[in-house]
């Protein structure tokens, strides 16, 4: 980004609260690099607001996660996403950062700040459902309570988990709690039924396409890869990035490769 482009700083209210200092160094260092208008919105329409009268002017976001999941909701739903870019400074607590942080911004606020002003778009795919809400990350069917958003690694723990499941039959009333009843279809191909019960399904998008993963009660995942993913069932609720939505009876997911633009550090 040249520094003479004219930005549009959007600092999100809850990044003004939780750390007001690096909300004004990262805001010092972009307007030093750039002419940029700064916007302090308080509500989310407010927000918006912002957003549709930037004009010609380059959206920086100062915020989360969740900040950046609305910016990118409301430009695809305005259908804008595709011809700009997108920066962000985050700045927020650890675990409201995750989805950010997988991406490729920088952590420390001074060096995203720079790297906007420095960096290269990089263009990202983009999960849409048949609602128009978007997933930038991780998609998890149904939803889990809190935790990480991002995939995790297996550990000795989870090994010897495994190994205990399918070493040991659960009770019905077991399987009833922490399975679910879901028909998953990948571009139209049934990877699981209604009467095969699993613990849930992830889904993230890479190269074009999303991988997805079935995970059943006992035995390996399931892993496919597919343009289109399908789930149904009786009412469930789903984890996009760190918002939880539902309860739906089915939902449809598309991959949109290279849907939007991210700016961050080159090389």
């Amino acid at each position: 980004m040249s520094a003479h482009d004219q930005l549009l700083v959007v600092i999100d209210p809850v990044a003004r609260r939780s750390d007001g200092e690096s909300v004004r160094i990262a805001k010092d260092v972009l307007c030093a690099g750039a002419e940029a208008k700064i916007c302090l919105p308080d509500s989310p329409e407010e927000f918006s607001r912002a957003l549709a009268r930037r004009g010609s002017r380059r959206p920086v976001v100062i915020g989360d996660d969740r900040a950046l999941l609305r910016t990118v909701t409301f430009l695809h739903r305005e259908r804008e996403l595709a011809d700009g870019m997108l920066a962000l400074v985050p700045i927020g607590a650890p675990g409201s950062l995750e989805v950010t942080h997988a991406l490729g911004v920088p952590q420390s606020a001074v060096a995203a700040a720079r790297a906007v002003l420095d960096g290269a778009v990089r263009r990202l795919d983009l999960l849409v459902d048949d609602s128009d809400g978007v997933v930038l990350g991780d998609l998890r069917v149904p939803a889990v309570p809190g935790g990480s958003l991002a995939f995790a690694q297996p550990s000795v723990w989870d090994t010897c988990r495994s190994l205990v499941r399918t070493l040991v039959r659960p009770s019905p009333a077991q399987l009833a709690v922490r399975t679910h009843r879901l028909r998953v279809e990948a571009d139209g191909v049934l990877l699981s039924d209604v009467g095969a019960p699993v613990e849930g399904v992830t889904v993230r998008s890479l190269g074009g396409v999303a991988d997805v993963t079935v995970h059943p009660p006992s035995g390996p995942a399931l892993h496919a890869t597919a343009r289109t993913l399908t789930v149904s069932g009786p009412d469930f609720r789903y984890r996009a990035d760190s918002v939880v939505s539902g309860p739906v009876r089915r939902r449809t997911w598309t991959v949109r490769p290279e849907a939007w633009g991210l700016v961050l550090p080159r090389g």
